[in-house]
């Protein structure tokens, strides 16, 4: 990938200095993400006579009287962001290149075989991922917050790739179970914990400052918890209404 990535920039540079026409099929980017590169393959990269750079990406989904699902379009629109992202770090070092904001999405038309194809604007979906990306750790901060001698080495002992993966941090959702090797760890690691991470980050989301599933059943019951804050008081309301709930279930099941 990085000599893949070494002769796109290479093409990239030679068409805008020839200021003619050039499509570059499946080209390989490379961006720094947290510290470390990043190999990016978009479907398409078109050079205008003007030095101007333009993604091109190719979707399955239809397009239907002009227009396609919204939530398939946003997705696309992403994606493409991150790649007009890895293409200005490459802009940014070639003379007279600019890479434009807008990318040509294609689709399918009506269901069939014909092609077409729409301008999509990633100006917004480029900033969010920029800001993104500025706001991760590094690798080299994760690496010198670890003990002296940490190793993942394949080769160690079991009892020494444990002791390095336990003093890792664990960040665990339940969407890491469909992408990382190691999520069964950090799932028991959270439950051990208590953390409420291990019921969606949606869910942390709503809980405010409450961490741990204990604390919200607390909060919930009346037990801890500020009552002016939101998040307590919702959690006591929905207590109220579960008892209440609860209580004519059991009342209705008595009287027959």
């Amino acid at each position: 990938p990085e000599g893949r990535a070494a002769r796109t920039a290479l093409a990239l540079r030679e068409a805008t200095a020839a200021g003619a026409w050039a499509l570059l099929d499946h080209p390989m980017l490379a961006l720094e993400v947290a510290g470390s590169p990043a190999y990016l393959e978009p479907d398409a990269v078109v050079v205008h006579p003007d030095g101007t750079w333009t993604v091109v990406e190719i979707k399955s989904f239809p397009m239907v009287d002009g227009s396609a699902d919204a939530a398939k379009v946003g997705a696309a629109a992403r994606q493409s962001a991150v790649y007009v992202l890895a293409l200005e770090r490459i802009a940014a070092v070639t003379e007279g290149a600019e890479v434009g904001h807008q990318v040509l999405l294609v689709c399918p038309k009506d269901f069939s075989n014909l092609p077409t194809a729409s301008v999509v604007d990633v100006r917004k979906q480029r900033a969010v991922t920029d800001r993104q990306l500025t706001r991760l750790t590094r690798v080299e901060d994760i690496a010198a917050a670890l003990p002296e001698g940490t190793t993942f080495d394949p080769d160690r002992s079991p009892e020494e790739l444990g002791t390095a993966v336990e003093a890792v941090p664990a960040a665990y959702a339940p969407e890491c179970l469909a992408a990382c090797e190691l999520a069964f760890h950090c799932r028991a690691k959270a439950r051990a914990e208590g953390a409420v991470e291990s019921l969606g980050r949606s869910v942390r989301g709503e809980l405010g400052g409450l961490t741990t599933v204990a604390g919200v059943l607390a909060a919930a019951a009346g037990k801890e918890g500020d009552p002016a804050d939101p998040t307590v008081a919702a959690l006591r309301r929905a207590a109220a209404l579960r008892a209440e709930a609860l209580a004519g279930v059991g009342g209705g099941v008595a009287c027959r």
